[in-house]
């Protein structure tokens, strides 16, 4: 094949989807490596299972993912790559270098949830942490643990492919997505500026979609996001004299309730926009009126206009409801933010090309003036400093337990539930070769010889 397989790192994002129309020689040199690749995850595959039930039963969360850390390091280094530990904190960077050509980041997040997990399997987390203050059990109820699976089974899989591509990886293994601020802490912390600064970047999410379906998103991929804690003060009193206090319940109430019409009367029609609140806390016993009450939330957007229209909303609510108490102003603190996800375009629609010979109809492309995903992504801080990057969704159910679902009628648990339980069996192997596959489009040299494992 003398089309050489380095499809887009060396020829150039414009030029290499160009090529990758239907170009036979292209689309058999993808499903080539694709053969190699899954025969080197075939070879790890009771490996990689007992990675994912280790750090499933033991979840961290975020900026406490010390043991996690540890584990990742340890198997990367095992590997031959640089592995530099505390990067923003908890984070990990692992770096090889192979040679002349681009620079490929594949990121995976760490943390976990602080929930308690209901899935009744075998390897559950019983594991509890302190969590802003409490002490709460812990939960890889988003798939992390799947995430930090795919990642050390794509950096095994390249480095047996070794000989096929030429480049440097970077291998970043991030704290703290669930609160938003891992990425920019390894930012800040000199991700770009210590270590070699990506000229593409990978990062893969999983959902409760059948295990296998690999979607790229075209342009907006996940929603911009805010979070905020909002304390009322209010004065506490007995349950029986409230004309003696100010009730900070009563006030927070019509918070939550006001709230609401931010987004049903003053975003423009058609937009997208949520508030959600997620944690109201006030109060110990039925007789006593508190003092205070907390509340923690979040809102989501697409475009930075009904993004400031959000942000103002809650601030505008929530001085109005206190002043409508005759209460203090309440504090207002804005935990965390992330901005829309971008995926490249061309890195998007190139990867689209390249992955499609092998991937067939477990495949999809969803093109730019499809709306993205509600939820939002600090892999998103990435791309805005500048570093095209592109973010697959993956599916992780059995189609058997999805089918068991619909029969009962009944929703099937999606990320952030208790019951959240994507099948290893058989949502390993196609994370890790997306990402394997994805990296060698961007790396991979042409050969004329089908690959071999070392």
């Amino acid at each position: 094949m003398q089309l050489g397989l380095r499809t887009f790192g060396a020829i150039g994002l414009g030029a290499a989807f160009a090529l990758a129309q239907p170009a036979t020689a292209q689309d058999a040199a993808s499903v080539v490596l694709a053969q190699a690749v899954d025969a080197e995850l075939e070879q790890r595959q009771e490996s990689l299972a007992a990675l994912y039930m280790n750090l499933h039963a033991n979840p961290e969360i975020a900026f406490q993912e010390e043991r996690t850390a540890s584990l990742l390091s340890e198997r990367m280094r095992a590997l031959g790559f640089e592995v530099t530990e505390g990067v923003g904190r908890t984070g990990i960077v692992a770096v090889y270098r192979n040679g002349d050509g681009p620079t490929v980041l594949v990121r995976t997040d760490m943390d976990a949830l602080p929930m308690e997990e209901k899935t009744g399997l075998p390897y559950a987390s019983t594991a509890r942490q302190i969590a802003d203050g409490e002490e709460s059990y812990v939960m890889h109820a988003c798939g992390h643990d799947l995430h930090m699976t795919w990642w050390i089974g794509a950096a095994e899989t390249l480095m047996d492919l070794r000989d096929h591509w030429s480049g440097t990886l970077v291998f970043i293994a991030q704290p703290a997505e669930e609160v938003l601020r891992g990425a920019r802490a390894m930012l800040d912390d000199g991700l770009f500026t210590r270590f070699p600064r990506p000229d593409y970047a990978f990062g893969a999410h999983v959902s409760n979609a059948p295990a296998g379906q690999v979607t790229i998103k075209e342009g907006a991929a996940a929603s911009a996001s805010d979070a905020y804690e909002i304390v009322f003060h209010g004065r506490g009193g007995h349950g029986s004299m409230p004309s003696a206090t100010i009730d900070p319940i009563v006030m927070a109430s019509h918070f939550v309730t006001n709230l609401q019409s931010v987004v049903a009367r003053e975003k423009p029609e058609g937009e997208f926009g949520i508030i959600s609140v997620g944690s109201f806390q006030s109060g110990t016993v039925a007789n006593i009126i508190p003092d205070h009450a907390t509340l923690k939330l979040t809102l989501r957007s697409f475009r930075t206009h009904v993004r400031e229209l959000l942000n103002d909303g809650v601030i505008r609510t929530a001085r109005g409801s206190a002043a409508m108490a005759g209460a203090p102003e309440p504090e207002i603190i804005h935990l965390n933010g992330a901005e829309v996800l971008i995926n490249d375009s061309a890195l998007a629609r190139a990867t689209n090309a390249y992955l499609a010979p092998a991937l067939g109809d477990a495949l999809s492309f969803v093109p730019a003036h499809l709306p993205g995903l509600p939820p939002s992504e600090d892999f998103s801080e990435y791309v805005a400093d500048g570093v095209p990057g592109l973010f697959f969704q993956i599916g992780g159910y059995s189609p058997d337990v999805i089918a068991e679902y619909r029969a009962r009628d009944e929703a099937l648990p999606a990320n952030h539930s208790p019951f959240f339980a994507p099948d290893p069996d058989l949502a390993i192997a196609p994370g890790a070769r997306t990402l394997a596959l994805s990296v060698l489009g961007v790396l991979a040299n042409g050969s004329d010889q089908k690959p071999s494992s070392r």
